[in-house]
């Protein structure tokens, strides 16, 4: 028996095992899921649009069934979108529970992933520079060099910007770009407004692609500053994609502490609000300023 006749004996085989009429349970062919019009064979459009699972609010969404004291539990959730009083469906999740995780950690993939439309610093009036990464890529595997700026852009950025002025602000796309979209020219703007209330003008503000927060200690070195202070978008969650903060220094500079920063965080529409947190940030860059400390040094002069 030569390969082709052993072939025919086998699908022989099959057909008489698993007749056609039966369903195939593993391998079965690939059918979208569309409405399809028995008369013409052709998928049919309803016009239905699925809702978006991503618009739940988590802090009002409660899904344990009979519930021993539901209005208490609520009362916890409001202050949280921690996924708490999920339910369950057997041993699993339930459906929109797991559909939701899903969606959560898709959408903070897209923000790492994305980049800051180009047309964000011209709109904005900001000016433009890069680090030393070259593409996304890169920016993600070379910490180092999201924190550096080359010799042509270190010159751009000395033209472009006012020598050692009291405040620079800085902003950088960093790990959300979605975050910078949602939350950075309001906060900039309230900064702005902020420091004027203190007699302190603020010059043109920098935007930096591909930015760690070192970048604001190269900026230091360039500017010779007193304060730098850097607004980042920060590695997403699944409580949000969008979350900013700002890492405000004194008399910044490459090699710098950690310790030296101090930061204000969880910058978005369910944490601290962007205006709310410009505000605020204002008031510390005027408290460092008078202190002539940040960081860790800043909470000692506070007797902290």
């Amino acid at each position: 028996m030569n390969q082709d006749e052993l072939k025919t004996l086998v699908a022989q085989l099959l057909r008489e095992i698993a007749p056609e009429t039966e369903p195939a349970v593993k391998a079965s062919e690939y059918h979208p899921t569309v409405v399809v019009d028995e008369r013409h064979g052709n998928p049919t459009d309803t016009g239905a649009v699925l809702e978006d699972i991503s618009e739940i609010d988590l802090r009002k969404q409660y899904l344990v069934e009979n519930p021993k004291d539901a209005a208490k539990f609520m009362a916890l959730k409001t202050k949280t979108p921690a996924r708490l009083g999920v339910g369950r469906a057997g041993p699993r999740y339930k459906t929109v529970t797991a559909l939701r995780f899903r969606a959560d950690h898709a959408a903070a993939q897209d923000s790492v992933f994305s980049e800051v439309p180009e047309s964000f610093a011209k709109e904005n009036g900001l000016v433009p520079v890069k680090t030393m990464c070259k593409d996304k890529d890169e920016y993600l595997t070379r910490p180092d060099l999201g924190r550096k700026f080359d010799e042509e852009t270190a010159k751009t950025i000395a033209a472009a910007l006012p020598k050692a002025p009291k405040v620079q602000l800085v902003i950088g796309d960093g790990l959300s770009s979605a975050a910078i979209e949602a939350n950075a020219m309001d906060c900039a703007k309230a900064i702005e407004q902020g420091l004027k209330t203190y007699g302190i003008s603020l010059g043109k503000t920098l935007y930096v692609q591909y930015c760690r927060v070192g970048a604001g200690d190269a900026v230091g070195d360039i500017t010779d500053c007193e304060v730098v202070c850097v607004l980042v978008g920060e590695r997403p969650g699944l409580v949000t994609a969008e979350s900013m903060s700002a890492y405000i220094t004194y008399k910044p500079h490459a090699g710098i502490s950690e310790s030296a920063r101090t930061v204000v965080s969880n910058i978005h529409k369910q944490g601290t609000q962007a205006v709310e947190a410009g505000a605020h940030i204002a008031s510390l860059l005027h408290t460092i300023l008078e202190k002539r400390a940040s960081g860790v040094a800043l909470l000692r002069e506070a007797g902290a």
